[in-house]
C-alpha cells in the first residue's frame, strides 16, 4: 500500500455498563441494575480505524469531536490504538452509545449527543492527507462528516480506491467510488425498494439500483451469516459465504467487513477478492467475540477509570475528574472565535522560568491550557524519584495562576492524545527546545500534529539560569553539605 488507509466519518463513544439484576425499583416497574465494570470504545469511524490500526496498518481518520469529556476519552483511545488524528471542529457534543447489560443482554440503551450540527473545514494537513492515501473508507454514521463539502471535493478528486459504508440517513456516496458496503436493512431504506420474491433475488435487484443510482463500480451487501452477495457491472451477482460460524456479537463486523475490503483494494485485488477477504475478516471477528476482543487494543494502555484529564479552571476546584472544567473553557472561548492556547510540561517544582514561559504562552491567545504530565508519565521521563510533588498538588498550584484558564492531566507518554482533543490554535513550547531551526526543527514532535487541524507551533523566550533538574539538584547538594557540616 503505497498510503495510509484514511477513515473518513462519524466516530462515537460506545460504553458497555455490565452488572446484576436481583431486585426492581422500589418507585417504578424496573430493573435495578448493579453495576460490575465499564468498558469504553471507539464506535463509528473510530472503530473501524481501531481495527485497522490493530492489524499493524498505517491509519489516518478524519473525523469530527466536540469540546466535551467523551472527545477527550475517544482521543485518548484512538491514539493508544496507533490511529493519526485528523479532528474536525464539531459544535455541540460528541455522540454517545451506552449499553446497559446484565448476564450477556442488553437491558437498555441510552443515547447521548442528539442531532449533530455541521461540522467545521478541514485543514490543509487533512487535504493533504487524502490525497496521498492509499485507500479512503468512508465510514458514514449519517452525522455530517461525510456531508462536508471540502471532504467531498477531495473525495471526488481522489485517485484511491474508495469503500463508502452508507448509512440510511447520510448523504449519497461521491460519484466513482470502487465499493459500496451496506447491510441488508441498510440497502432497501436506500432504495425504497420492497423485500419482495426470493431473497437473494431481492437484495441483487436493489443492489444493482443502488450501484446505478450511485454511480458505484461495485456493491457488496452484508448478509449476517450468509457472507455478502457482491453486484458489479453486468453478469451474475457472486455469493460469498461466510467462511466461519458466525454467532456470537455482530457490533461492529459492518466496519471490520469495510476496512478489510479497503485495504485489499489498497493492495491491488479486484473487488471480487477484496469482498472474499472481507468476509472472511469479519466472519473470524464475529467469532473471536465481536467487540469484546477490542478491550485489549486499547485497555493495555488505558484502564477504565484511570486519570485521563484531571482538569482545574476558577472558580472550579484543581483536583478530581475535571474534564468538564476544560470543556467549558473551549467552547467559552470557541464560541467567541477566540483563540485557544495550550502548552505542557512536567512542572514538578513551580519555578520563575515556568512562569515567564507561561506568561507569554497566555499573551497569544484567548485561553491558555496546560497539559501536566501524570506522576507515571513524570517518573517514566525523569526516573523513578520523580515527581517530587503529587499530581494534583502541581495541578492546583498552575490552577491558581491569573495566566492559566485549565490544567489537563494525561496519562500517555506523549500529549498526542490530549492535544488531539483540545486542537488548540497554538501549541507553545519553551524557548529551551530553540536549536537554530526554529518551530519547524524535528525537536518538536507535536509539530505535524498540530498542524492537522490548522495549528501552529511557536516557542516563546526562556528563562535562563531556571530548570527544574538543577534546581532540584542544588537543593540536594544543599542538603548533603548541611548533613556533612553537622557531622
Amino acid at each position: 500500500m503505497s498510503g495510509p488507509l484514511v477513515v473518513l466519518g462519524d466516530t462515537l463513544l460506545d460504553r458497555d455498563v455490565d452488572g446484576t439484576v436481583d431486585r426492581l425499583c422500589p418507585d417504578a416497574p424496573a430493573l435495578v441494575l448493579n453495576e460490575t465494570s465499564a468498558t469504553d470504545r471507539p464506535g463509528g469511524a473510530g472503530l473501524a480505524a481501531l481495527l485497522a490500526a490493530a492489524d499493524g496498518h498505517d491509519v489516518a481518520l478524519v473525523t469530527a469531536f466536540a469540546d466535551d469529556p467523551a472527545a477527550a476519552r475517544l482521543a485518548a483511545l484512538l491514539t493508544a490504538a496507533g490511529v493519526r488524528l485528523h479532528p474536525l471542529p464539531l459544535r455541540g457534543a460528541t455522540p454517545e452509545k451506552i449499553r446497559l447489560r446484565a448476564g450477556g443482554q442488553t437491558l437498555l440503551r441510552l443515547d447521548r449527543g442528539g442531532d449533530t450540527p455541521p461540522c467545521g473545514e478541514p485543514s490543509a494537513a487533512t487535504l493533504e492527507v487524502l490525497a496521498g492515501a492509499g485507500a479512503i473508507l468512508v465510514s458514514d454514521y449519517g452525522r455530517g462528516v461525510a456531508r462536508q463539502p471540502a471532504l467531498r471535493r477531495a473525495l471526488a478528486a481522489t485517485s484511491a480506491p474508495v469503500v463508502w459504508d452508507p448509512h440510511p440517513r447520510g448523504p449519497a456516496a461521491v460519484p466513482g467510488c470502487r465499493l459500496l458496503t451496506p447491510n441488508e436493512e441498510e440497502l432497501f431504506r436506500l432504495t425504497g425498494d420492497a423485500a419482495t420474491g426470493p431473497r437473494l433475488s431481492g437484495v441483487a435487484r436493489a443492489a444493482r439500483t443502488l450501484r446505478d443510482r450511485w454511480r458505484a463500480a461495485a456493491v457488496a451487501v452484508t448478509l449476517g451469516d450468509d457472507g455478502s452477495l457482491l453486484c458489479q457491472n453486468g453478469g451474475a451477482p457472486l455469493v460469498v459465504p461466510a467462511s466461519t460460524a458466525t454467532a456470537g456479537d455482530t457490533c461492529g463486523a459492518g466496519d471490520r467487513f469495510a476496512s478489510a475490503a479497503a485495504l485489499a483494494l489498497a493492495d491491488g485485488a479486484l473487488v471480487s477478492e477484496a469482498v472474499e477477504e472481507a468476509v472472511r475478516v469479519a466472519s473470524t471477528y464475529v467469532a473471536a467475540g465481536g467487540p469484546a476482543g477490542i478491550v485489549a487494543l486499547t485497555e493495555a494502555h488505558h484502564p477504565a477509570g484511570s486519570d485521563r484529564a484531571v482538569t482545574a479552571r476558577r472558580p472550579a476546584t484543581a483536583t478530581g475528574d475535571g474534564r468538564e472544567a476544560a470543556a467549558a473553557v473551549l467552547a467559552r472561548v470557541r464560541a467567541n472565535d477566540g483563540t485557544v492556547v495550550a502548552t505542557g510540561g512536567c512542572f514538578d517544582l513551580l519555578h520563575s522560568g515556568h512562569l515567564a514561559t507561561l506568561q507569554a504562552a497566555r499573551g497569544l491567545g484567548d485561553c491558555l491550557i496546560v497539559c501536566l504530565n501524570s506522576d507515571r508519565g513524570v517518573a517514566e521521563l525523569k526516573g523513578p524519584d520523580r515527581p517530587l510533588t503529587p499530581q494534583a498538588d502541581r495541578a492546583r498550584l498552575l490552577a491558581a495562576l491569573d495566566c492559566v484558564d485549565a490544567v489537563v492531566i494525561f496519562d500517555e507518554p506523549t500529549p498526542h492524545a490530549v492535544l488531539s482533543w483540545l486542537r488548540p490554535d497554538i501549541w507553545v513550547k519553551g524557548g529551551d527546545y530553540l536549536s537554530g531551526a526554529g518551530p519547524d526543527h524535528p525537536d518538536l514532535p507535536e509539530a505535524d500534529q498540530v498542524r492537522r487541524w490548522g495549528g501552529q507551533v511557536v516557542l516563546v523566550p526562556y528563562l535562563d539560569g531556571h530548570s527544574t533538574s538543577s534546581t532540584i539538584a542544588a537543593a540536594r547538594a544543599g542538603g548533603r553539605q548541611l548533613t556533612e557540616g553537622r557531622r
